[in-house]
Parts: C-alpha cells; sequence; structure tokens
C-alpha cells in the first residue's frame, strides 16, 4: 500500500489573520471554500458541520496546511497546548532566515515560547506561538549557505 503525507489541519479562531502569517512567512495559497452539507458532516463527524477553510502549501510543493475556522458547530476554546502534551505537538518548516522569520512572527503579535536554540551547530531553531496559541517550530539549517 502506498501512502503520502496530505496535509496537516488546523481549527483557527481567525482564518483571514492565520493565513496572513503564514502568507507573511512565505507558504502559498492554494485555495479558499466554505464546506458544509452531508458528505461534510459525514467526513469529519459533526453534525451540521460548517466551516470556512483553506488550503496552503510550502513554496516547494511539498508540505500543505488545510486551515479550518468553524461556523457551525461553534469552536470550543482550549487552553494553549505545551509542546510536552499527548496529540497534536506543533507544526515545523524550514526557513532560510530564521531572523527575519521571527520578524515577520512578531509582527503578527507572535513570539518565541522561550527563546533561540542552537542543536549541534546544526540547527538554529526555536517555537513560536502563533495565531490561534498554534505551536510552529521555525528551523534554520547552519549547514547551508
Amino acid at each position: 500500500m502506498a501512502i503520502t503525507l496530505e496535509n496537516v489541519a488546523i481549527a483557527v479562531r481567525d482564518l483571514d489573520a492565520t493565513i496572513a502569517f503564514f502568507t507573511d512567512l512565505g507558504l502559498e495559497v492554494l485555495g479558499r471554500d466554505t464546506v458544509s452539507g452531508e458528505w461534510t458532516d459525514t467526513a469529519v463527524g459533526l453534525d451540521g458541520n460548517h466551516a470556512k477553510i483553506a488550503m496552503l502549501q510550502t513554496p516547494d510543493g511539498h508540505g500543505r496546511l488545510e486551515l479550518f475556522e468553524y461556523l457551525h458547530p461553534e469552536a470550543i476554546e482550549t487552553a494553549p497546548t505545551r509542546p510536552n502534551e499527548i496529540g497534536m505537538h506543533r507544526v515545523a518548516f524550514s526557513v532560510d532566515d530564521l531572523d527575519a522569520a521571527l520578524e515577520i512572527a512578531a509582527r503578527h503579535g507572535c513570539h518565541p515560547l522561550r527563546g533561540v536554540g542552537t542543536y549541534q551547530d546544526i540547527y538554529r531553531l526555536t517555537y513560536v506561538r502563533g495565531p490561534s496559541g498554534i505551536i510552529v517550530m521555525l528551523a534554520e539549517d547552519l549547514r547551508t549557505g
């Protein structure tokens, strides 16, 4: 059986603000839609499912994020996740300039959880608290450039 990763889906409070954050970091919007009806109730497992969605892709075409802003049922607010909680941990991106990426994130009010670390002189990396509390890892490969 062949298998490939299609995308990672994230429910967000504000679709437009989240799209702005990720497109400023370099992702591209592939499409937007509003979905509802029996097919989505069945696929997602929520009665009366109605959501605004957007599909974003990394410039290399290998990574995709699907963002959902639920209209019905009402989105459930939860406390922001911590890196050691079981479940969805974070979404990670390689960037060619970590400092520039952090400046972009800061313009969206998104900042590192603690700071920037260096792993074995290979990567500079940090976890940023992004829109809707999403943990976003940004990593710069020090071996390139």
